[in-house]
């Protein structure tokens, strides 16, 4: 849900949900509080405690003993003389906050409440004469504070009698107050109620991810990767975390591709060095057996010279790795593509490596089985190096007397796949894997007389692979090891 969204939701919560709540609360409260009050005091009319204090509602009060002295009236007016019977009627009047006063010929004759009478007298005074005989008159006393009804008759003695039922409203109002109260408490409960669980929404939608993208900027802030921005909401600040988080995960990929390329590139730095001083110290020792006469004949100091020749070209090929292996992490490989001729080329790769084959002892074996003209789409430096970099690794590592090395070109329908095998150490099967990664050595000892930098055969998958072609090695411990690579002939 997006953030729009939730405001306009949050606004139509905040309004609309508390005066719905606050209204049903209302009704059921005052419908409740007005059966209480019509039970309480016998009232069998509807009456409406939402009006307040009205004349209406306090009327309905005395309305029960006001039909009764009407009654009493109509029948045996002579009652009112009787103290007795006053007594009887004051006291149910008290029931309902009221009291009872008679008055004779302007005196008064009895009064339910003393103090409250004698402080009604005026007004009684003041009004007893406006209202007509046989009918009831309400008013207000002056101060609001008692509802009056007044009743005039004569007696068949001539005598003018009044009879007043007076109501204290100051008694009534607080039941109605407190009707009013409950309302108040229960709309103040709904609107704590409704703000708290917005409250809580907002936090959870808003103001939590907020929090956790806050925890995450310190931990970044603080070089700690290894954490995870948890936060799964579809809004705009859900989706903020997460481009967040996979900011952190692409942040940390790159911080560690940094550390491996840095431990790679010491690594390098590590295994150059010591295979360029091993041929450095060779050429040395060779130069000093000149310098001091130990090469005496033509035949030895002819060996001498192409011993420092080959360790110079050893050197020259380390260098030219390295140079080359800079190239690639750059991706700045300077490729020549052209039309090759398969079996012309590598005829003559096979007349190249011969001879430094035959001059270790180790013998060539070469199969094609590829048409003559069969054509690919290559760098013939840069194939050459590939040829050189496997034939170099398996010579490295051969570990027999009598070597061999065998070279077949096979064609295997829309590519022509070349294989060079040897009869070498082979490789352990959980190391095949691994072995065109860059700087994995079978051999990981630098002491190692194998030597060799770690990047030749990684070089050659990058080659291949530039040239759409495909490479794996198979290989069997104690037996050799084969390297297969694909290429894609012209027009298919």
């Amino acid at each position: 849900m997006k953030i729009k969204t939730k405001l306009l939701l949050t606004f139509f919560t905040i309004t609309v949900v508390p005066i719905a709540l606050i209204y049903v609360s209302v009704r059921g409260l005052s419908s409740y509080q007005e059966r209480v009050f019509s039970e309480t005091y016998g009232i069998t009319e509807q009456i409406d405690l939402m009006s307040g204090a009205s004349i209406r509602l306090f009327n309905h009060l005395t309305e029960t003993i006001q039909r009764k002295i009407e009654t009493e009236i109509q029948k045996e007016p002579e009652v009112f003389n009787d103290p007795q019977y006053l007594e009887q009627l004051n006291g149910r009047l008290k029931e309902n906050h009221s009291f009872l006063m008679v008055r004779k010929n302007g005196e008064t004759i009895f009064t339910g409440d003393t103090d409250a009478g004698a402080k009604l007298q005026e007004d009684i005074t003041d009004y007893e004469n406006l209202g007509e005989m046989e009918s009831w008159g309400n008013y207000l006393d002056g101060e609001t504070e008692h509802l009056i009804k007044q009743r005039e008759f004569r007696l068949d003695d001539g005598s003018q009698m009044g009879v007043y039922l007076i109501t204290n409203v100051v008694d009534v109002i607080p039941e109605v107050q407190s009707m009013m109260s409950e309302i108040f408490l229960s709309s103040a409960i709904i609107l704590f109620i409704t703000g708290g669980v917005l409250t809580a929404w907002v936090y959870r939608s808003i103001l939590w991810p907020i929090g956790k993208l806050q925890e995450a900027t310190k931990q970044i802030r603080d070089g700690n990767l290894d954490f995870t921005l948890d936060v799964e909401d579809d809004d705009e600040i859900g989706q903020l975390c997460q481009n967040f988080e996979e900011m952190r995960i692409r942040l940390k990929e790159s911080t560690e591709e940094k550390i491996q390329y840095d431990k790679e590139s010491k690594e390098l730095i590590s295994n150059i060095s010591h295979d360029l001083k091993t041929p450095i110290t060779a050429i040395k020792g060779y130069v000093e057996g000149i310098m001091d006469g130990v090469a005496s004949s033509p035949e030895k100091l002819d060996k001498y010279i192409r011993t420092i020749y080959n360790k110079a070209n050893d050197m020259d090929r380390l260098i030219d790795e390295l140079t080359f292996y800079s190239k690639i992490d750059t991706n700045k490989i300077p490729y020549t593509f052209s039309k090759i001729n398969v079996s012309n080329y590598f005829k003559d790769c096979i007349d190249e490596v011969g001879l430094e084959l035959e001059a270790r002892g180790v013998e060539l074996g070469y199969f094609n089985f590829v048409d003559e003209d069969v054509m690919v789409i290559a760098d013939a430096e840069q194939l050459k190096r590939v040829i050189n970099n496997i034939i170099g690794n398996s010579l490295k590592y051969m570990d027999k007397k009598h070597g061999i090395i065998n070279i077949r070109l096979l064609d295997v329908g829309d590519f022509v796949q070349i294989e060079i095998e040897d009869n070498g150490k082979g490789i352990g099967q959980k190391e095949l894997p691994y072995i065109f990664d860059r700087f994995y050595r079978t051999d990981s000892s630098r002491n190692s007389s194998k030597g060799g930098s770690g990047i030749g055969l990684s070089i050659v998958k990058k080659i291949i692979e530039d040239h759409g072609g495909k490479i794996w090695a198979t290989s069997k411990e104690g037996i050799g090891t084969e390297i297969h690579f694909v290429l894609r002939k012209i027009g298919v």
